[in-house]
């Protein structure tokens, strides 16, 4: 099952993520309100971490004497989210207002792709390392299977062995399970703006955005008015919006053998496309569209009182279904029911089916809050209430208070708690049973002549009267259950305008906590949790008012300004008490052809002796193009003038996609029945908590012309470097790649020294700097080689606010030394089951292929702002462009590397 493509998963934590992040935003700390936004200029950046529990799977397990029996376990690697979220106020003028978010999620996991009864068997339950039974995240089921069912047509399980016959028995048992599939990690990136004119009791907004992911892109705009009268004691907000999506799924040889998407491919519909040179893989197309509208009403009762109350509406047109979701039907072939098993009176033929979901959905809904100041005890209580409904048949109830306490000394402590409630959609089954065999046709050219069933057949036992010929899913979005939560953010504000927040909230989905009862069964039951912390800065209280012993001539502020962006541990901060706060974003690319240190290399050279090494068996695939991105905050506070330390935590995203080398052994990969293709078809992402570097700066010369500075410094390892692949066809996926985990996994040493100079318009400055890993290996089993790097630049004040400057930089990293821990993959002997040795898809898999010797020149602008709220902000950009490059072994080229910053002081 193509999982890492996993659209249901993809939308689901969507879905949890950004109804916790509203939820957070409703707090005074968070406050985003269009209505109540405060009005100074603002950045913020905030991490989030979501993680599912473990939920509980069934399946059937063999016995030594020939019997089956049901077992239920927990099942691993469930879904875990690392988001990063950033977003920025700024005022143009006194009346236009510029504001923008960028939100980036990467996650992966294992996840529900449809429901079935225990005893089809769809989960494949193994045995792990430690002995104990778990469950197998990808789809035991492939094509057809038979299943068992009573003369009722309810499902039966194996009860054991007839003790007259020795034949398995049965009993009928409707438990239920989900059925489990393993997503790899995948990265979903979206920003959006919004541009507003204010006058003296109105504004009007345009704002648009684009969300990005690697089978489904959404691009979106909208516009919105506010209007207060009443002396602003009332306000009314008006927004319409418009979005158009398109999901783009592929739907490889993993998944064909599970779902069947006959019903997209035999009534007219074009969305379905076999793609070239990929045998038994198909790509899913569609679009859809939503228009929504939203009218607000909020009014002031009292000084300590304020109300609210809102009405929505959307419209979704088009493909509104999950590519990856299906529904498992029996289809019963009346006519071949002989030689059954003592408890069993028909034997089906088992398939999932695509989910098919109406392509139109109406929706509407109706909310209210109510915000009390309690004067007593400095403290307000929120209330929220909204409810919704579908033309699909979901009702839904959403009751939320919260509690705003200030502790005092700048601190505020805001528990709150949320139920939702929903009705299941009309069309929502478990699972589907029908009389009739599954009798596909297809022409002489293999095409499908019309479905192989009739659908106004389909039942579901639960709901016999229900019609299921048209539409059918069992996303467990869709079923009726109640959701409870609870959490607490604490939020700390310091002097000037800098505030730091943490949150964390628990929540629980059960059917049983449906309101009114008659929720899905206590298979759909789980839970997570999400923390966060976000560091929030009020440009306007920062704003830099330098007064006349502080023109921007002292050597730190000057030679601070004229530093290249890629220029790390470049300045302390001039002053004792002083503090910075810094986002410094870089990226790299490479794509083009495989070199071998400085040589261009041809395929059959990069199979034949690019991948050597303990039971290598050649290469397979190689780097197309790579992609870094990296996302770090600088916070700087100096206790004297001669120390600054330094906090830089990390965010970080990888993608790689790969193609096939000629001349490969094709012959193992036909071994691994298909492995590789999903590496060729799929690109390989990663994302989440780099490495948290820990900084002391200290000043050794200053003579406001010249200054020398050395830095120590610490990387703690918490990045991951145990990243690993999904499984496909119960093959583990292995570990993925070397330079794709997210840290280093040792405690590493920074050191740096730093020399800069200014002198009128003119600076220069240069800087050695390396990184030493302190530990033998890390907890994967290996540790990536040291570096060393030395740099030189010089700039010019261009402007008294522009300044640009020209840099070499030469860098040496040494291999990766070990490697990680077993093996990072299997392939099977031609038996298909025998282990033969482990494998490795290309040079990027193999520890001598990294590091070496680069030359690079680097072409930089920095800007201070010169005056108005934003003076004193610092922001520049850099690129770097190779000169010469020398590998250790056989890489891809590089292309480049940007670095941007900015920057305030306080």
């Amino acid at each position: 099952m193509k999982a890492n493509k996993h659209q249901e998963q993809k939308k689901t934590v969507k879905s949890a993520l950004e109804s916790l992040t509203a939820a957070a935003l409703i707090l005074p700390g968070l406050l985003q309100q269009p209505a109540l936004a405060a009005e100074d200029d603002e950045v913020d950046f905030q991490y989030s971490h979501y993680q599912e529990g473990k939920r509980e799977i069934s399946g059937i397990t063999y016995n030594l004497d020939g019997s089956q029996s049901v077992s239920t376990v927990k099942s691993f690697n469930p879904i875990e989210v690392e988001g990063l979220h950033g977003s920025a106020k700024i005022s143009l003028t006194d009346r236009f207002k510029f504001a923008f978010n960028y939100i980036q999620d990467t996650w992966g996991g294992a996840t529900p792709i449809s429901t079935a009864p225990v005893g089809f068997n769809v989960n494949s339950l193994l045995t792990g390392p430690d002995g104990q039974t778990i469950v197998g995240a990808s789809p035991y089921l492939v094509g057809t299977g038979n299943t068992y069912l009573d003369q009722n047509l309810n499902p039966v399980s194996p009860s054991g062995l007839d003790p007259q016959s020795g034949e398995p028995s049965y009993t009928t048992d409707n438990q239920l399970t989900h059925v489990m599939s393993y997503a790899s990690p995948e990265t979903r990136k979206q920003g959006d703006f919004k541009l507003t004119y204010e006058w003296d009791e109105a504004a009007l907004s345009l704002g648009g955005g684009i969300s990005l992911e690697d089978d489904y892109e959404s691009r979106f705009g909208n516009i919105g008015g506010r209007w207060d009268f009443n002396q602003k004691q009332t306000s009314v907000n008006l927004d319409l919006s418009y979005t158009n999506s398109e999901t783009n799924a592929v739907l490889d040889h993993d998944a064909g053998g599970y779902l069947y998407p006959v019903n997209y491919s035999t009534q007219g519909f074009d969305q379905i496309n076999n793609l070239e040179n990929e045998p038994f893989t198909s790509r899913l197309q569609g679009t859809r569209q939503d228009w929504a509208t939203h009218l607000g009403l909020s009014h002031v009762l009292s000084k300590d009182a304020v109300i609210s109350g809102d009405i929505g509406y959307t419209r979704s047109t088009g493909y509104l279904s999950n590519p990856y979701k299906g529904v498992n039907t029996v289809f019963i072939d009346p006519d071949n029911q002989c030689c059954l098993s003592a408890g069993v009176a028909y034997r089906g033929s088992l398939y999932a089916l695509m989910e098919q979901r109406p392509e139109i959905r109406n929706q509407w809904n109706l909310g209210g809050r109510f915000v009390q100041y309690i004067q007593p005890l400095d403290a307000a209580l929120h209330f929220d209430y909204r409810f919704s409904a579908d033309d699909w048949g979901i009702q839904a109830h959403a009751f939320e208070a919260d509690w705003v306490q200030p502790v005092g000394h700048g601190w505020t402590i805001t528990p709150r708690v949320r139920y939702y409630s929903q009705d299941a959609a009309d069309f929502y089954t478990p699972w589907l049973v029908t009389m009739q065999p599954y009798n596909q046709q297809v022409d002489a050219n293999g095409n499908n002549l019309g479905l192989p069933y009739d659908s106004s057949k389909f039942r579901n036992l639960a709901k016999p009267s229900a019609d299921y010929s048209s539409y059918f899913s069992s996303d467990h979005r869709l079923s009726g259950y109640g959701a409870l939560s609870g959490g607490v953010t604490v939020s700390k504000q310091f002097a000037k305008g800098v505030s730091v927040e943490t949150g964390f909230e628990y929540y629980t989905h059960q059917g049983s906590l449906k309101m009114g009862g008659g929720g899905e069964g206590k298979y759909g039951d789980f839970d997570y949790w999400v923390a966060n912390a976000a560091l929030k800065v009020n440009l306007s209280a920062l704003s830099f008012k330098p007064g006349p012993e502080a023109t921007g001539h002292e050597h730190g502020e000057h030679s601070h300004h004229a530093l290249p962006a890629g220029v790390m541990f470049g300045h302390l901060l001039p002053k004792a008490l002083q503090m910075m706060v810094g986002y410094r974003y870089q990226y790299a690319s490479q794509s083009g052809p495989m070199l071998n240190g400085t040589d261009l290399v041809m395929d059959q050279t990069i199979v034949s002796q690019g991948c050597t090494g303990a039971r290598s068996v050649g290469c397979f695939a190689a780097p197309s193009n790579m992609a870094m991105h990296m996302h770090m905050l600088d916070i700087m506070y100096a206790p004297t003038d001669w120390l600054t330390l330094m906090l830089m935590p990390q965010f970080m995203d990888m993608s790689m996609s790969m193609r096939s080398l000629s001349g490969s052994p094709g012959g193992l990969d036909h071994s691994l029945n298909g492995h590789l293709g999903h590496h060729l078809q799929n690109s390989h992402e990663t994302g989440g908590i780099g490495d948290l570097g820990m900084f002391a700066l200290v000043k050794l010369f200053d003579d406001n012309m010249q200054h020398v500075h050395v830095t120590l410094g610490l990387s703690a390892p918490t990045g991951d470097v145990d990243m690993k692949m999904r499984r496909n066809h119960q093959i583990d996926g292995g570990f993925i790649h070397y330079g794709m985990q997210l840290g280093s996994g040792t405690w590493d040493l920074k050191p740096s020294l730093t020399y800069t100079g200014i002198l009128g318009q003119w600076a220069w400055g240069a800087q050695v700097n390396g990184t030493v890993r302190m530990e033998g290996q890390n907890e994967s089993g290996y540790r990536l080689g040291d570096l060393f790097q030395s740099t030189a630049w010089g700039g010019y004040h261009l402007l008294p606010w522009l300044n640009a400057s020209i840099r070499g930089v030469y860098t040496v990293q040494t291999a990766v030394h070990g490697q990680f821990n077993g093996i990072e993959g299997q392939f099977f002997a031609e038996d298909g089951f025998t282990p033969t040795s482990s494998i490795k898809f290309g040079p990027m898999d193999y520890p001598q292929n990294y590091g070496g010797r680069f030359w690079d020149i680097g072409f930089g602008l920095n800007v201070t702002i010169p005056s108005g709220d934003l003076e004193g902000n610092q922001i520049g950009v850099e690129w770097l462009q190779p000169v010469h490059t020398d590998f250790n072994g056989y890489q891809l080229d590089r292309d480049g590397a940007l670095a941007a910053t900015w920057s305030v002081a306080f």
